[in-house]
């Protein structure tokens, strides 16, 4: 099950009782990876995405975990800073970071009151950074804490560490800028923290080198993947997450064959699949599985459904990031 944020956590981004209930309806996904979730106060760009910076948020997440355990299932956690993608009226007034001073300008950002345009980011300092890979830290440690089987670092869809990796939200010079060594820079420290509380065998990674979500774009796409994914064969990293396309149909290409050349580690793909060209791709070993978002969220039993060849429930986007259990715990199961 793909990382989907839902919104679902309480004003403090404390995981609910609803958010134990329907992780543990997906438990039979074989693996799932929870939502992104904030690893450092003050980074909201959801509103009530939940957290994991505090005694409080494992528990909280201890309520999840133990839930899709109790069904027999296994549970990641997604790592994430939101970088540029948050805004000041959700963090108490707080400007957002990021490698440069360069705004999302393709969307506006969702608040209580209406929706806004986001803010120019504060430029972070290179000795601000350590900071930030002590945030992962700490939150990797919360999250063995809190019971999780490992965690993903989310560094795709134009946040923290994906602004770092591409070139056309870093334009910054010196150690974490430039090439593409030091545009990736960060996210491979991240990864070393992660990996220092959980070895590196329960760490995965999660990129999305063609998405232009977030106003994102790279020069060259397919040379980042390939130094992504050499670094990652190196690392002997728990499993590399690619999203192989462009939620917005900007960005053209074929990036997987690139990674798969270079990385020998259990490989994850998602967007778009059927079942059909899931067990294909696996078949012909160009995958190792895929990861399903959308189709899991609307179908609680999705691989009963794709082993009888069943029909699939219609998701609700409406209701995506609505609170309550309307259309989150109230999609049918098969009879």
């Amino acid at each position: 099950m793909a990382p989907l944020t839902r919104a679902r956590a309480y004003d403090d981004h404390i995981p609910t009782p609803l958010m134990a209930e329907y992780y543990a309806q997906r438990a039979g996904a074989g693996l799932i990876i929870a939502e992104a979730t904030m690893v450092m106060e003050g980074n909201s760009s959801f509103v009530t995405e939940p957290g994991i910076y505090s005694e409080a948020h494992a528990g909280g997440w201890k309520r999840v975990t133990d839930a899709v355990h109790n069904k027999g299932g296994m549970i990641a956690l997604q790592l994430w800073h939101g970088g540029r993608a948050c805004h000041p009226v959700l963090n108490g007034g707080i400007y957002p970071v990021a490698p440069s001073a360069i705004a999302i300008t393709n969307d506006q950002i969702h608040t209580p009151e209406e929706k806004l345009d986001y803010v120019v980011p504060r430029p972070l300092e290179d000795a601000e950074i350590p900071a930030i890979i002590d945030g992962y830290e700490r939150a990797s440690e919360f999250a063995k804490e809190a019971g999780f089987d490992g965690v993903e670092i989310h560094g795709a869809n134009g946040y923290l560490l994906d602004e770092f990796l591409r070139d056309g939200a870093n334009r910054r010079t010196g150690p974490y800028g430039g090439s593409i060594e030091n545009r990736a820079r960060l996210m491979f420290e991240v990864i070393e923290a992660a990996a220092g509380v959980w070895g590196i065998e329960k760490v995965g990674l999660r990129i999305s080198p063609l998405n232009s979500y977030n106003s994102m774009i790279d020069s060259d796409p397919l040379a980042l993947s390939e130094y992504v994914a050499t670094r990652a064969n190196e690392m002997n990293l728990g499993y590399l997450h690619v999203m192989r396309g462009d939620f917005l149909g900007q960005q053209k290409g074929d990036i997987l064959p690139v990674i798969r050349k270079n990385y020998s580690g259990p490989l994850v793909a998602n967007m778009g699949y059927s079942a059909e060209e899931a067990n294909r791709a696996i078949a012909a070993g160009n995958l190792d599985a895929v990861a399903f978002g959308v189709a899991c969220l609307a179908n609680p039993d999705l691989p009963v459904r794709f082993r009888e060849d069943a029909a699939l429930n219609e998701p609700d986007p409406a209701t995506f990031y609505s609170p309550g259990p309307k259309g989150y715990t109230d999609y049918p199961f098969l009879k």
